[in-house]
């Protein structure tokens, strides 16, 4: 019906993931308002809104489901959950209306990304020795508690991903490791208290998980959704990280 563009789409998605404000979003979408509003009569308004509505449910229903997701019909659905409430509901529009009315948009848009990768990479990770600090210490602690972090993690997550080794490579070598060399984080370190060091660790460790959710949705995913699961991870590459 010519009510959006893929250039639009692309434009939207792209600033919405990138952090932009709903200011930023709201030029492209009423452009589009306009277009549904002006172009379409009631019924075709009906029948376009009632078909978005379809599209975003059935496509979300199927994201849950699979292990990749297709990125051209993850960008309509970003779209369309944003043009969706600024639709002008016809007389005859269905009981649906207010279903997708409020949209968290920092929740929303820490989901979207996860999912936005087509398909995990089917090649072995590369484990990156993680930094220590000098002082003498002896490496049976160290070994004791790479034990305890594989332990815990098969034990309680490993159930959640389609390559738990390759995961697991990551928590204990390249997450830690970059977290570590965020400025923010290593000023805190060296410059303030245990509380405030801690407080810096966990945007790190967020900044960290989000830069990787094109390489490892399914880590980014579980980060974002499973309170258990970011509990355990911030605690445990914080115990890697920091020294007293």
């Amino acid at each position: 019906m010519q009510v959006y563009s893929p250039e639009q789409i692309d434009a939207l998605v792209e600033l919405y993931l990138g952090g932009a404000d709903r200011d930023k979003l709201d030029p492209i979408l009423d452009a589009c308002v306009a277009v549904y509003i002006n172009d379409l009569d009631e019924d075709g308004q009906v029948d376009f809104k009632g078909k978005a509505k379809a599209f975003t449910r059935t496509y979300d229903f199927l994201a849950t489901i699979l292990p990749y997701g297709i990125q051209d019909w993850e960008k309509l659905s970003i779209f369309l959950n944003f043009l969706i409430p600024k639709l002008p509901a016809p007389k005859e529009e269905d009981l649906a209306k207010g279903i997708l009315e409020a949209i968290d948009m920092d929740s929303y848009r820490a989901e979207k990304k996860a999912t936005m990768a087509i398909a995990l990479p089917d090649e072995p990770g590369v484990i990156d020795p993680v930094p220590v600090s000098g002082g003498g210490r002896k490496p049976e602690p160290e070994m004791d508690k790479l034990s305890n972090i594989v332990n815990e993690f098969n034990q309680h997550y490993a159930g959640g991903y389609a390559d738990p080794e390759r995961t697991l490579g990551r928590i204990h070598g390249e997450i830690p490791q970059k977290v570590s060399e965020d400025q923010a984080y290593k000023n805190a370190k060296q410059n303030s208290d245990r509380q405030n060091a801690k407080i810096e660790h966990d945007k790190a460790l967020k900044r960290v998980i989000t830069a990787m959710f094109k390489d490892d949705a399914q880590l980014f995913k579980q980060f974002q959704d499973n309170e258990s699961f970011r509990h355990w991870l911030t605690e445990t590459v914080f115990g890697m990280t920091y020294e007293e």
